[in-house]
């Protein structure tokens, strides 16, 4: 790392731990953290990372990686992975707070009495505390998790966000946040995927007919992920589309595929389905994006998609409905398509109209692969991170 003479206290180095049990476990979240460290080493500020085990180290130039949450997921037994958790926390903030880290980053995607002991950990050892907060229902439900996510909120120095629409709903549970969220969107995953361009051996790879064009839904299949949408839009599109293969990619959580499977069979659909519904190993994912020619997210909720990041750094066009965090990103016919939320008809139509427009797909997808290169490179995350950090 350059040195730099320091002449404006806001441009100081600054230390943080990033501390973040989840890690590589289940899913991509590992890339959302070496891009963040990454982005923020690149604008002078010394990062120490902290997960579990599962995570390999991304063997990033000047990042401290430390792996002190063992086996957290490996036990059936709540107690013991909360023993664990609790273990792995000690380390972690005693590890950082004694070698000089005073800001300490976690990353919420749901609230429970574990998160709670990280940050109160934190404030007993006079550290600051800056939450990325993914998940904004979580801390809004109510139930007991709401009044966890109220004492969470009153330990944070710093909230983090990706949109305005989620800095809205947070402050809507309490309007005394305002003058402490800072927006930093989620960032590309291009650092660390491997871009696949032959699509005739992914999709031989996959075992997908080579003489379909190919929708794709991917990622865990929830309640809110829309997927009885898209569907239902289905039965209008072959008929003018008889060539189409969705193709449904990743597990099912906290669901029942039946309610889906009921759709496809009282519409006929099977001979343009294929159902791989099952945990998608990470060296296959670019084979998804690679076999496919459009991505389509019909969300009923989300506050931010790791999805649509993914399908633009796989340099992908996308299809989404029309939630306000999703139009934070995309812009109809220029770098995405979006459709009415909810509406079948309007899905149907869309699908259509894009499917029968080659050239359009392809300019949209050009400039969707722009936009994830500039606007959400790493660096500039990085930046805007480290802005955050100025203000605690």
């Amino acid at each position: 790392m350059k040195k730099i003479v320091y002449l404006n206290p806001l441009k100081m180095n600054r230390k943080v731990a990033i501390i973040d049990p989840l890690g590589a476990h289940g899913s991509s979240h590992h890339f959302y953290l070496f891009g963040q460290a990454s982005g923020l080493l690149k604008n002078d500020v010394e990062v120490s990372l902290y997960t579990n085990n599962e995570t390999v180290s991304p063997e990033i130039k000047g990042l401290k990686f430390f792996t002190f949450y063992k086996e957290i997921f490996n036990s059936k037994s709540k107690t013991i992975s909360g023993v664990k958790w609790i273990l792995g926390t000690f380390f972690s903030v005693f590890h950082a707070r004694f070698s000089g880290i005073s800001i300490f980053h976690f990353h919420i995607f749901y609230t429970n009495v574990l998160v709670l002991f990280n940050l109160l950990l934190v404030k007993i050892l006079f550290g600051k505390v800056v939450l990325t907060v993914h998940d904004v229902s979580s801390f809004s439900n109510s139930s007991n998790s709401s009044i966890i996510g109220k004492l969470i909120y009153k330990l944070t120095d710093r909230i983090i966000t990706h949109n305005e629409f989620s800095k809205s709903e947070i402050i809507n549970e309490n309007a005394n946040l305002s003058s402490c969220i800072s927006i930093v969107p989620h960032g590309n995953y291009t650092p660390f995927i491997n871009i696949q361009y032959d699509r005739a051996k992914s999709k031989e790879q996959l075992g997908i007919p080579s003489n379909r064009r190919i929708l794709l839904f991917f990622g865990m299949i929830k309640k809110v992920k829309g997927l009885e949408v898209l569907l239902s839009a289905l039965k209008g599109v072959v008929k003018q589309n008889p060539d189409i293969l969705l193709v449904i990619a990743g597990r099912v959580w906290e669901n029942n595929f039946s309610t889906y499977q009921k759709i496809i069979d009282e519409n006929n659909l099977s001979e343009y389905i294929l159902l791989h519904t099952k945990f998608i190993q990470h060296e296959d994912v670019e084979h998804y994006y690679c076999a496919s020619d459009l991505v389509v997210l019909p969300y009923k909720k989300i506050y931010q998609s790791g999805v649509l990041m993914m399908t633009l750094s796989h340099e992908r066009p996308a299809l989404v409905s029309d939630l306000a965090p999703l139009q934070e990103i995309i812009s109809n016919n220029e770098n995405g398509f979006l459709f009415k939320t909810e509406n079948v008809s309007d899905l149907t139509n869309k699908l259509n109209s894009i499917l029968g427009n080659e050239e359009l797909m392809e300019k949209v997808r050009t400039k969707g692969t722009e936009l994830i290169n500039t606007k959400y490179d790493w660096t500039e995350i990085g930046k805007q991170t480290k802005q955050a950090y100025q203000s605690v």
